[in-house]
């Protein structure tokens, strides 16, 4: 029988809502807009509009994916962040929102003219590519462990055009020739192994290496804290994204590898989410 779109949205949202979706109206019209190929405004102006045979099938096909937890981004493969719109994969973390927090605080304290910035696992180049994206007059490393990842952060480069950004395979600093950065961000892994939200939403489905850290997620960020120092130039600013419980280790982190003007900042609900401060070096 055929079905007008808003009846597919409904019926859709429904189904999601059944299946523990978070947000299910949303994700059935970002399913719809992309088997449809339309901006979400078409939705509402042609809500009488008739799907075709093929686009039915095709809707229903990316519904059941989703109810079975699959993440939107995933699904769709691609999820717009900054001002970007990024390519992503399995292979990486999907970027959040929250994430855009971090790119704010690091665009505000970057000196003006020209720079350096080292974007510690970089995934999808998110972080790297927004900075590089706001200012053309700097130069972007990402690095990345996962080769795949480093791939993926390439294509986001040319898919977006920007041409002052570079990503390379290494482990954290490992593979980084001796030199100094104005500014080094990252939002590493920093979830506890035994947290139980692992088990559930979409990080489900997303790359467990990009996720867990030992000493209860902190081990990564204990050590870009620890090696940040010879890489940054005096009074560079190293700027960590972080669980919202983790505030006070993290600035103790900070402390104890000799950083000042360490503080906390919060995402936009209002939770610890970025950790600062500023090399002595």
């Amino acid at each position: 029988m055929p079905t007008v779109i808003e009846h597919a949205l409904r019926d859709a949202a429904l189904l999601l809502a059944d299946h523990q979706s978070p947000s299910p109206r949303i994700d059935a019209s970002v399913l719809l807009c992309h088997v449809l190929d339309k901006p979400s405004s078409y939705l509402y102006t042609w809500s009488d509009k008739v799907l075709s045979e093929q686009e039915s099938k095709d809707f229903d096909g990316l519904i059941e994916r989703r109810k079975l937890g699959e993440p939107v981004a995933y699904i769709i493969g691609y999820r717009d962040f900054w001002s970007l719109r990024l390519s992503v994969e399995p292979s990486t973390l999907i970027p959040r929102p929250d994430t855009e927090r971090l790119v704010e605080l690091a665009l505000a304290r970057l000196p003006t003219g020209e720079g350096n910035v080292l974007d510690l696992g970089t995934g999808t180049g998110a972080i790297a590519l927004s900075m590089a994206s706001e200012r053309r007059d700097i130069q972007v490393t990402g690095v990345d462990l996962r080769p795949e990842a480093v791939a993926l952060a390439q294509r986001n480069q040319r898919e977006n055009h920007i041409t002052n950004a570079q990503f390379v395979q290494s482990s954290w600093f490992d593979k980084i020739p001796a030199q100094t950065f104005t500014m080094i961000v990252s939002n590493p892994p920093y979830i506890d192994p035994e947290d139980p939200h692992l088990a559930q939403g979409d990080v489900r489905f997303e790359p467990k290496t990009a996720l867990i850290a030992d000493e209860h997620g902190l081990a990564d960020i204990r050590h870009i804290c620890q090696q940040s120092p010879q890489y940054l130039s005096r009074d560079g600013w190293l700027l960590i994204e972080h669980g919202f419980d983790q505030g006070d280790a993290v600035r103790a982190l900070f402390t104890e590898a000799g950083f000042y003007d360490v503080e906390t900042q919060q995402d936009y609900a209002g939770h610890d989410r970025v950790t600062l401060g500023r090399s002595t070096r």
